[in-house]
């Protein structure tokens, strides 16, 4: 078996280990792994009790890499996630200690539970894989994949996450209602942590570093590009779109769609993949021109599609 082969089912065997404990999310389990292959982070929203947390905790199991999670609240500080640097009388020194962001994979449970200011603690680390505090960069191990839940605004107790902040997720996906089939299954199953715990990594750090490299090596074209341009021009042109989609914006829906073209075995991207992603890579990104109205990014990312064609 060569390589590239092996990668694909490592990566395959991962889907299957993590659509095992999360059943009827055929597709919320491939955009996340989708998210994870670029590179990138994810954010899941949704209601409390519809998997968010097993959907990561199941990925942490499945990746085999070294993860901490940190359940966010009303007090918490930035301290209390990035560490803190304390007076060692011994040495008459200061000592970082380092906080749980520093590992491979962080579950931030309940992100927009605590205040904008512990939420920006976050903001160069998920960019830039580093901590700087007291004028030290403390840089963290790779990869650094953060997946992030939060619970609807309109519950209480929650802050909005600033646009600064959303940016910094590749994608937002959420989970929904099973069917009537998949929950009675669920019921017949019962609770899932043991099954989690009882789960082997499919994936390590080494292969998980292999295959981001080759999804990024996934051929582009020339006209696949104009594709893009012409859908992020589209969102800045529009007055249906309150603010166009940003370069950064681009490049995270180039990069999932060659996550996407590689998880499909294929060595090149498609406008499908494209397509495919504009509403989990976009739909946190965009927002109606009209506070007023009830123009969705669900209906806006359909007005992408209709107005700007594949083939100019």
């Amino acid at each position: 078996m060569s390589v590239t082969a092996s990668l694909h089912q490592a990566a395959e065997d991962t889907f299957n280990a993590v659509e095992s404990l999360l059943l009827g999310k055929h597709e919320q389990v491939e955009l996340a792994l989708v998210t994870l292959f670029a590179g990138g982070h994810l954010l899941l929203e949704d209601l409390p009790g519809m998997g968010k947390t097993t959907l990561a905790q199941s990925l942490s199991a499945a990746l085999g890499l070294e993860h901490q999670r940190i359940q966010f609240t009303s007090d918490m500080l930035p301290a209390d996630i990035l560490g803190v640097s304390i007076f060692d009388t011994q040495s008459s020194d200061f000592r970082f200690h380092p906080g749980p962001v520093f590992t491979q994979l962080l579950l931030a449970d309940e992100i927009n539970r605590t205040t904008p200011k512990t939420q920006s603690a976050l903001l160069e680390v998920m960019e830039e894989q580093q901590v700087s505090i007291d004028g030290e960069v403390h840089r963290v191990d790779h990869p650094f994949f953060v997946i992030a839940t939060q619970n609807p605004q309109t519950q209480f107790g929650t802050f909005p996450l600033p646009e600064s902040q959303l940016d910094r997720f590749l994608m937002r996906i959420s989970l929904g209602y099973p069917s009537a089939e998949t929950e009675r299954e669920i019921l017949t199953q019962g609770d899932s942590r043991g099954r989690i715990a009882a789960l082997r990594p499919t994936l390590d750090r080494s292969r998980l570093l292999a295959i981001q490299a080759e999804c990024a090596k996934v051929h582009a074209a020339p006209d696949l590009i104009d594709y893009l341009q012409r859908l992020l021009q589209f969102t800045r042109d529009s007055q249906a779109f309150h603010t166009g989609v940003s370069p950064r914006g681009g490049l995270a829906l180039l990069r999932a769609a060659r996550a996407r073209a590689w998880l499909k075995q294929r060595k090149y991207v498609v406008p499908e993949d494209i397509q495919q992603l504009l509403l989990p890579v976009l739909s946190h990104r965009i927002r109606s021109a009209d506070e007023r109205s009830d123009l969705s990014a669900q209906r806006l990312v359909s007005l992408l599609l209709d107005e700007v064609d594949v083939i100019r």
